[in-house]
């Protein structure tokens, strides 16, 4: 999990300052702070069972009232706390809850405040001597002199546990904003469906990181005037935390997908041909070798299809056929395009055009397709659906001459041709 945390932010290029801290190499340090609350009254030792527990639970639950730990611990005897204590007897340490209330201003959520009759004495460590979230976080923060605690707004219940440990270290609490959190389209949880994965996915998934950093930042913040697309020096000089809303946000994928093509599109041709080359070379359709060594063809292929494409996958999947032609036709475009009789005559005059063209240009073939289709006494268009799915196997694409140019000549005349034959059989 730790390996995925630094694997994410580093795709997304947020870096830390510091070296990260374990938990696990602190013990002996919240053991300290866990002691002082004890020396100084703020916490006691709980000897209690978890059978004497779970007992006390299973009463209150068939009261229908709220489970609350009645203190058993700290009001034995001293003397039966020395014996236990000397009988070397595993406890538990809770925080013993004064009277009274806490009070916080959080940043986005506002004032507020939590009687303590509704807070139990909290255990703080557990009876191996480790110390659980609250306590280790408290210190944590303390000790890297952390002045603004920023999390999800279901840690609001925490932050009142957490306070009253700062209070009874006699250290001064930091400053809080809980933010809204992130659901899924129906407003429940966030599902591993949608969403929830590690960040690193989304770069497998084709998503660029600008993109998604773009995406997050708005889950929850509006600059205003109905901005969006903001690079990451603009979002940092905008950003307010005032401007936070705290409703809980909703994680659209189809936004996300959305906001990604929008990135594709300004992305720099260059830099997309490297961001596509993994997801080419995955697919079978080229390798490493045959794209540096055509680049100015991939500029062009990455050109033509970056209107049309919302993640890096989809260069591939839908612009296959510029890499191969072995691909089967679209059977709804075989039934409209390929099945009436004069189709092969159409496609077997425009091949006797392409060979007799000695400038293969975008511009030239349009000429030609325009002048043929007139000459026949037809719409252009009776011409380039054909063709289209002859070079593609699909119907849809790229404009039709400029996609012809970029496969050059020998290979047009070679895949229609193929469609010639298919047809006739």
């Amino acid at each position: 999990m730790v390996d995925i945390i630094f694997s994410s932010l580093k795709w997304l290029g947020l870096n830390w300052d510091e070296a990260p801290l374990y938990q696990s190499q602190r013990i002996d340090l919240y053991k300290q702070y866990v002691n002082k609350l004890l020396n100084d009254g703020k916490a006691y030792r709980c000897w209690c069972t978890p059978e004497r527990l779970k007992a006390l639970q299973e009463e209150a639950r068939a009261n229908k009232s709220d489970y609350k730990y009645d203190r058993h611990c700290l009001n034995l005897p001293e003397d039966e706390k020395r014996r236990l204590i000397e009988s070397g007897a595993s406890a538990a340490i809770r925080l013993h809850i004064p009277p009274g209330s806490t009070t916080f201003h959080d940043h986005i959520l506002g004032q507020l405040t939590k009687d303590h009759k509704e807070i139990e004495d909290f255990i703080i460590a557990r009876s191996d001597g480790r110390a659980i979230y609250n306590m280790a976080v408290v210190v944590d923060d303390h000790e890297m002199r952390i002045s603004h605690v920023i999390r999800g707004n279901d840690h609001v219940p925490n932050t009142y546990k957490q306070i009253l440990i700062y209070r009874g270290l006699g250290v001064e609490p930091p400053e809080f904003a809980h933010l809204p959190l992130i659901l899924d389209k129906d407003r429940s949880k966030m599902s591993k469906r949608e969403g929830a994965v590690a960040v690193t996915d989304y770069e497998k998934l084709g998503y660029l990181k600008e993109a998604v950093i773009n995406f997050i930042a708005l889950l929850g913040w509006s600059p205003g005037e109905d901005r969006e697309i903001m690079t990451r020096d603009e979002m940092i000089e905008l950003f307010s935390i005032d401007k936070i809303n705290p409703t809980n946000a909703i994680f659209d994928m189809t936004k996300l997908r959305w906001m990604n093509g929008e990135y594709i599109r300004k992305a720099d041709n260059n830099q997309l041909v490297d961001l596509i080359r993994p997801f080419l070379v995955e697919k079978g359709l080229t390798t490493n070798l045959w794209i540096n060594s055509r680049w100015t063809w991939m500029l062009e292929f990455v050109r033509l299809m970056k209107e049309r494409c919302h993640l890096l996958t989809e260069f591939g999947e839908q612009g296959y056929y510029f890499f191969t032609d072995s691909f089967d036709y679209d059977p709804k475009g075989v039934e409209k395009q390929f099945k009436y009789p004069e189709v092969t005559g159409r496609l077997e005059k425009w091949t006797q055009f392409l060979d007799s063209l000695a400038d293969f240009k975008a511009a030239n073939l349009e000429t030609g397709l325009r002048q043929l289709s007139e000459e026949m006494a037809i719409k252009p268009a009776e011409l380039i659906h054909p063709i289209r799915l002859a070079l593609s196997g699909v119907t849809g694409g790229p404009p039709l001459f400029e996609m012809m140019e970029l496969m050059g000549k020998e290979e047009c005349v070679s895949r229609v041709k193929k469609a010639i034959i298919f047809i006739k059989k």
